[in-house]
C-alpha cells in the first residue's frame, strides 16, 4: 500500500470532497490544486494488471505531502495549536519515512478524530481484525522505543476500512 492508496481510502472513510482537501494540504502547509488532488487519486490503467503489484497513480504522493495532509487534518478537525506561554509555534518536524508510514496514520487520525485506545480497537474489530490493547500500545509508541512495533498494511488498511464503517454516511 502506498501513500496514495492510504490517501484516496482515508478520503472515502471521512466522506471528504476534494475542495476540502485542498484545504486540509494547505492547512498542513502544502500547496495543492483540485486537480492536483485528482490525480493524486486517479489510477493509472495499465494493460497487464498483477494482484500483487503496487496501484500506480497519475501523481505521486510522497512522504512529504502526505505528512502534511495528515497534519492539516488535525488542524482541520481540532483546530490550530496555540502557543504556550514564551514558545513560539514552529512548523510541526517532519518524521514520516518508508517504514513508519502506517504508524504515523494511525496517531495524527487518533488524534485528529479524537480517537482513544478503545475506540480504534472498536474500530479494527468492526473491520474484522482483533489485536491486544498491548499491540496497540506498540504501534503507537514512538519509532526507537524499545517496544515500538511497525504497523503493517494490513492493520493499516482494515483501520481505514473500519473508519468508512464508523464515519461513512
Amino acid at each position: 500500500m502506498n501513500n496514495n492508496d492510504r490517501l484516496a481510502r482515508l478520503r472515502y472513510a471521512l466522506d471528504i470532497k476534494n475542495a476540502d482537501m485542498v484545504e486540509v494540504f494547505r492547512l498542513g502547509g502544502a500547496t495543492v490544486t483540485t486537480s492536483d488532488v485528482k490525480a493524486m487519486l486517479q489510477k493509472v490503467d495499465k494493460e497487464d494488471t498483477d494482484a500483487f503489484q503496487e496501484n500506480e497513480y497519475e501523481m505521486t504522493c510522497d512522504n512529504e505531502t502526505f505528512e502534511r495532509f495528515l497534519n492539516g487534518l488535525i488542524t482541520s478537525q481540532r483546530g490550530p495549536q496555540k502557543p504556550k506561554p514564551g514558545q513560539t509555534l514552529s512548523e510541526p518536524k517532519m518524521e514520516l519515512n518508508n517504514g513508519n508510514v502506517n504508524n504515523l496514520l494511525l496517531k495524527k487520525v487518533k488524534i485528529a478524530l479524537s480517537l482513544t485506545s478503545d475506540d480504534i480497537l472498536d474500530i479494527l474489530d468492526e473491520a474484522g481484525v482483533s489485536i491486544s490493547n498491548s499491540e496497540l500500545s506498540a504501534v503507537l509508541r514512538k519509532e526507537g522505543h524499545r517496544n515500538y512495533k511497525p504497523c503493517g498494511d494490513r492493520y493499516a488498511r482494515n483501520f481505514l476500512k473500519g473508519l468508512a464503517f464508523r464515519y461513512r454516511p
